[in-house]
């Protein structure tokens, strides 16, 4: 396995210039918790109150005012992602035999990360059998929706409105019981984060009254539709001014990163494959979470920061990983050797990339063959020890492909170890 270590941008702390912005306003509101919610009368009597809810600013006609150190350091950033979409197509050809898997683990990856800032983890074998439909953890359920909100976010790219927005968080939530009804909706609630399950008086930020947020999200996508200020810090800007709306119930966070990355291809700095960005987040969510604190108070620089520290570490780190899994692609190949050419075994080979765990399934349908031919390639690739069966049961059985997870989970680790 290649090592996934040793990045120049690990120790990346370059200054942080100021950027400014509008900062959100303020108004205040009486809180008054409903009766029957099974809290005691003395969190009652502390959650009744008045508090302040946000009022989001208006950015369709924001002046984008930088310095030089800032131009430079966020065009040096955009270079490094574009080039790294381009390194992967030179590697990889643009046909889909190894480009396609290559560009779902990528997506899968990034849509872990995200997740994982949202304290959501799960392994790599968990989200492959999830993706399955086969027995897997909650948490690995609930990854697989931000894959589909990822999924969603880059098929509608080329249009990005309030009504693309929404169809981002009905993917991810549209399969999770108890959020089914809220999926790609917008809240008619008032949420909070921080502390107070009864109500926001002791809560660290209050997301703007329900009745503001369509308002909100329109100006956003006007926002969006500008071509007048540097792609990345038009892209941190739109992911801070979502995550100060919270037009959602849940899932906001995730939503948000979905539209990153819908925005990152949107404006061409990457075409082919999903760079993963949050795990640069990942590496420092104090520091991310800082900067949307920061940007609500009217300086931009710091949410700017991240996003261009988080791409070149998403540019550097995305190399490092394709690399690995390519050379254990090639790998798994030299066990083929001496396989007839015409053989299934071959074209299963580089789906495992994609979908490192798969069953009789999944081989019928993704190359459209039947159960005898699908069941024959699975049993060459065991018989040159490329995978293993790992259920251990004679009936629904699964196969993985050790190398392949193995390189997601070290990368996976090393983005534990770097916060």
């Amino acid at each position: 396995m290649a090592p996934l270590s040793g990045s120049p941008h690990d120790a990346d702390q370059r200054p942080i210039a100021r950027i400014a912005v509008p900062a959100v306003g303020w108004e205040e509101h009486l809180w008054i918790p409903g009766p029957g919610e099974g809290f005691s009368r003395s969190e009652l009597r502390r959650q009744t109150g008045r508090y302040q809810s946000a009022i989001p600013a208006q950015f369709s006609t924001w002046q984008c005012v930088l310095d030089s150190a800032v131009a430079a350091d966020v065009d040096e950033a955009t270079r490094a992602l574009v080039a790294f979409d381009e390194r992967v197509v030179r590697r990889l050809g643009t046909e889909g035999a190894v480009l396609g898997p290559m560009s779902a683990i990528l997506l899968r990856t990034e849509s872990a990360s995200s997740s994982q800032i949202e304290q959501l983890t799960t392994s790599a074998r968990q989200l492959s059998l999830a993706e399955l439909a086969h027995r897997s953890t909650p948490h690995a359920r609930l990854v697989v929706g931000n894959v589909r909100a990822m999924e969603a976010a880059l098929q509608l790219a080329g249009a990005l409105d309030v009504s693309a927005i929404l169809a981002m968080h009905s993917a991810l939530l549209e399969h999770q019981r108890d959020m089914a009804e809220h999926a790609g909706r917008l809240r008619e609630v008032v949420v909070w984060i921080g502390p107070g399950h009864a109500g926001p008086l002791r809560a660290d930020f209050v997301a703007p009254q329900p009745h503001r947020v369509e308002g909100a999200l329109a100006d956003l996508v006007a926002f969006i539709g500008r071509v007048d200020i540097p792609p990345l810090v038009q892209i941190a800007i739109a992911h801070a001014q979502f995550e100060t709306i919270h037009p959602f119930v849940d899932g906001n966070g995730r939503t948000g990163r979905a539209l990153v990355n819908a925005l990152l291809r949107s404006y061409g700095l990457v075409s082919h494959v999903t760079a993963p960005l949050s795990g640069g987040l990942l590496r420092r969510t104090t520091d991310y979470f800082e900067a949307l604190q920061a940007f609500r108070r009217g300086d931009a620089g710091p949410i700017v920061a991240a996003f261009a520290q988080a791409a070149r570490f998403a540019a550097h780190r995305g190399d490092l990983l394709v690399d690995a899994l390519v050379t254990e692609l090639h790998n798994s190949r030299s066990l083929l050797v001496g396989l007839r050419p015409q053989a299934t075994a071959w074209r299963v080979l580089p789906l495992l990339v994609g979908q490192p765990v798969i069953n009789n399934e999944y081989v019928m349908t993704a190359l459209g063959v039947g159960k005898v031919t699908a069941q024959r390639a699975v049993d060459a690739l065991v018989d040159r020890t490329v995978i293993r069966e790992c259920t251990g049961q004679a009936r629904h059985r699964v196969w993985q492909h050790d190398g392949f997870l193995g390189i997601l989970d070290a990368f996976a680790a090393e983005l534990k170890r770097a916060r």
